[in-house]
């Protein structure tokens, strides 16, 4: 009967990633219905549609492109940022020029991370996660996570179940009962994951269910040619790639190479 002890292991396994996944997916949808109504009249600023289309990283480079545009800095195509106008129009801006040095010159690679990291970018995150349209730190990590589990508790149910199958000698019960019953357990976890993914929301890393729909509506005002503002939206929701100057766009490519007297 050690084919027993091998099926409480599979409704173990079984049951505790179940349980977790419905666990994280229902702390995941309390929040949605907290927020479900935010966003609506809501228009994304820059930095706003920066940070939920790439996080802080994305923040940083959209103000280097932004103030490069304007002339009040200046990214040369082998890597290096220099300030021309010392003077920040808002927070993030003076945590750039900050990031650059007294000296006015540094490699964009420092630069990008500082500002990243800065004060004001961490305010921009928590007032976006406040208002519901980033996600809030762990919620998708969580929920992928417990899909994760989920698969690896199908494979081991199987791998068990295939194990008491193979097991030497009398079992005192048929072959076909017992594969029977260790089709309990898997068919558990494979509807489990069935209603995940018809049930889950799509999370991405940065924004939420809300947060995404009011991305989708300025990536399809950023297509194609337009004033400033469109040009710098395509940056925020498309990353450096968008951007349309080759030397712009050399500067960059340097950014996260070594540091080269």
């Amino acid at each position: 009967m050690f084919w027993v002890l091998l099926l409480l292991l599979a409704w173990a396994v079984a049951g505790a990633a179940c349980t977790r996944l419905c666990l994280a997916a229902v702390r995941a949808a309390a929040v949605d219905t907290h927020v479900a109504t935010v966003g609506r009249g809501h228009e994304l600023t820059l930095y706003e549609a920066a940070f939920l289309s790439g996080g802080p990283a994305r923040v940083a480079d959209v103000t280097l492109v932004s103030m490069a545009r304007q002339r009040r800095l200046w990214l040369a195509h082998t890597g290096w940022a220099t300030v021309v106008d010392p003077h920040g129009r808002d927070e993030i801006e003076r945590s750039v020029i900050g990031a650059i040095g007294p000296e006015g010159q540094s490699r964009i690679a420092p630069v990008r991370a500082a500002a990243a990291a800065a004060d004001s970018v961490r305010s921009l995150a928590d007032r976006l996660v406040s208002a519901g349209l980033a996600v809030p730190e762990g919620t998708a990590s969580t929920v992928a996570a417990g899909i994760r589990q989920v698969r690896g508790a199908a494979l081991a149910v199987l791998a068990l179940g295939a194990a008491a199958l193979l097991l030497p000698g009398p079992t005192g019960m048929p072959r076909d009962l017992v594969a029977l019953w260790f089709a309990l357990p898997l068919a558990l976890t494979l509807s489990c994951l069935g209603i995940a993914r018809v049930e889950a929301h799509p999370y991405s890393r940065w924004a939420s269910p809300a947060g995404q729909r009011l991305l989708g509506t300025l990536a399809r005002r950023a297509k194609g040619d337009g004033d400033e503002r469109t040009y710098l939206a395509s940056v925020a929701v498309r990353g450096i790639r968008a951007i349309g100057e080759p030397e712009l766009r050399a500067a960059f490519a340097h950014r996260d190479q070594p540091w080269r007297e």
